[in-house]
């Protein structure tokens, strides 16, 4: 993870909860293509080569304080066909507001965590988790510029990071 540059690009921040008419979506509750197109689509943004792109879900917001157990055992998420569609706009960085990104359980007939495989692996997209997007979210905050400082400790492959949106 040392070797990640700083990062500063724009961010774009979908609200897949909002999207569902719902403050948070259930456990197993997976976007693909075409809900991801429909939030960018409602929430007047794109996706461009670059960008970082979160997801807000509601999970962590709702959950983690109220049954943690609950929290880290499933969530919403994306689904393996929505990971390869993000994969081909070449963001920089896809992130949720869940402990991981993918749906768990895992939408029948896709691969458990396979977003994880198809993004970092696969296209060198980076992954950002428990990201805090609950602000944006109540705020209606769709675009703004996102900034990432570099990690510093050498050896590991994961971090606790602190980005910051402005808007």
């Amino acid at each position: 993870i040392h070797e990640l540059p700083p990062i500063v690009t724009r961010g774009v921040m979908l609200d897949m909860a909002g999207l569902m008419g719902k403050d948070m979506l259930a456990e197993g509750t997976v976007f693909n293509s075409k809900e991801i197109k429909e939030a960018a689509s409602k929430q007047g943004v794109t996706i461009g080569k670059g960008d970082v792109v979160l997801f807000h879900t509601g999970w962590t917001d709702g959950m983690l304080k109220a049954s943690p157990l609950e929290w880290a055992a499933a969530e919403p998420g994306l689904s393996n066909e929505g990971a390869a569609f993000l994969a081909s706009l070449q963001p920089l960085a896809v992130g949720a507001d869940t402990w991981a990104l993918e749906a768990l359980p895992a939408k029948e007939g896709d691969k458990l965590f396979y977003g994880h495989v198809e993004l970092l692996k696969n296209n060198g997209v980076y992954i950002l988790e428990t990201m805090n997007t609950g602000r944006l979210a109540r705020e209606r905050v769709h675009e703004f510029m996102f900034v990432l400082g570099q990690p510093r400790i050498k050896g590991a492959v994961q971090m606790i990071i602190n980005p910051v949106a402005l808007w």
